[in-house]
């Protein structure tokens, strides 16, 4: 199984301000770039999303994910407090992450896309994240929250592919070392 990171952060390491706001994020233009992220959606069979950024996505007023099967990692959330606007797709998970990823694997899912920073935090924590696609926005934030938390540990990084756009927007891939 394996499980890709991608995530926009602001040149000082924020994906979001204090109050998590994302306000700072380009909008799109009309143009077609989407910066390889509908690639990395039909790449993925499912999305493994945390709370916040689950909430945050229940305000953009419509599903963004199409009929991609998504598992929201949350203690408190649960199915029926959903908008009915909310696709079938969307399923809660409170399981532990180590049992959830394993649950994931015998589902028959090979390629998870993770989003939300504490959630990438612990996957991290648990060396489950095998590519992180971190595309700065040229912007500092000064504060917010943070992409990165503490961990145990050095966690390597090898450098796959960098990509710069006019807007000054910068895509770097990365393999996680294990």
């Amino acid at each position: 199984m394996e499980i890709r990171v991608f995530v926009a952060v602001s040149v000082d390491g924020f994906i979001a301000r204090q109050d998590g706001a994302i306000d700072w994020l380009p909008q799109p233009d009309g143009s077609a770039e989407d910066y390889g992220y509908q690639e990395l959606l039909n790449a993925s069979d499912v999305l493994l999303m945390g709370r916040r950024t689950f909430e945050t996505v229940l305000g953009f007023g419509e599903w963004p994910y199409g009929s991609l099967p998504v598992v929201v990692a949350s203690s408190c959330l649960s199915r029926e407090g959903f908008p009915s606007w909310v696709p079938g797709t969307v399923d809660v998970s409170s399981r532990p992450l180590a049992d959830l990823l394993e649950d994931l694997e015998r589902r028959g899912f090979q390629s998870i896309y993770a989003d939300g920073g504490m959630l990438i935090q612990s996957l991290l924590r648990l060396g489950a994240v095998r590519e992180l696609v971190l595309t700065r926005i040229p912007v500092l934030l000064g504060s917010g929250r943070s992409l990165f938390g503490p961990v145990d540990g050095d966690i390597g990084l090898e450098h796959q592919h960098t990509r710069s756009w006019a807007n000054g927007l910068v895509q770097s891939r990365y393999r996680v070392s294990r």
